[in-house]
């Protein structure tokens, strides 16, 4: 693999520490958003869910803030969870984001783009508190249906009890 292959690659297994705390991070920043009716900050967001869905956490401020500072000054385990899921998630983060970037900045639709923002916030909630990642449910259910290739993640085809497993 080129050395531009590999930087634009996304981490498999991913650290899902380090994961649950950038999922806090969108919840503040969103929080944020609502809270002080700034519905800017989805830009900064979808740069963010874009960047990790590229390149993983290299690109991102949050993820990189999250994997070389947080979680090593904490001295938080790793605990290691399959990554094409957390990449599919990212993918939703980045599409939903994305859209609110251009229904604010290119439509004026700033109702709309809070509405997504509260969507975002919730599931990044989710994930943060209780572990339950949204987008990774929707790519389990994808595998037991067929729509993603086995080879994809055979580890995690059945995604239900692995995450019941391991909590």
């Amino acid at each position: 693999m080129s050395d531009s292959t590999s930087f634009f690659s996304f981490p498999n297994p991913v650290n899902d520490v380090a994961t649950r705390i950038t999922a806090a991070g969108i919840v503040l920043i969103a929080g944020a958003a609502l809270a002080f009716r700034q519905p800017w900050l989805v830009a900064v967001l979808a740069y963010g869910f874009l960047a990790r869905v590229m390149a993983g956490p290299r690109l991102s401020p949050l993820a990189l803030l999250v994997t070389r500072v947080i979680v090593p000054k904490l001295r938080l385990p790793m605990r290691p969870v399959a990554g094409p899921p957390k990449r599919f998630a990212q993918s939703i983060g980045a599409a939903v984001t994305s859209t609110g970037t251009v229904c604010y900045f290119g439509l004026g639709l700033s109702a709309v783009t809070y509405g997504l923002l509260g969507l975002l916030a919730t599931f990044a909630f989710l994930e943060a508190a209780f572990g339950l990642c949204v987008g990774c449910k929707v790519f389990g259910l994808g595998m037991k249906l067929n729509l993603v290739p086995e080879e994809v993640c055979a580890e995690c085809e059945n995604i239900w009890a692995r995450t019941s497993a391991s909590t």
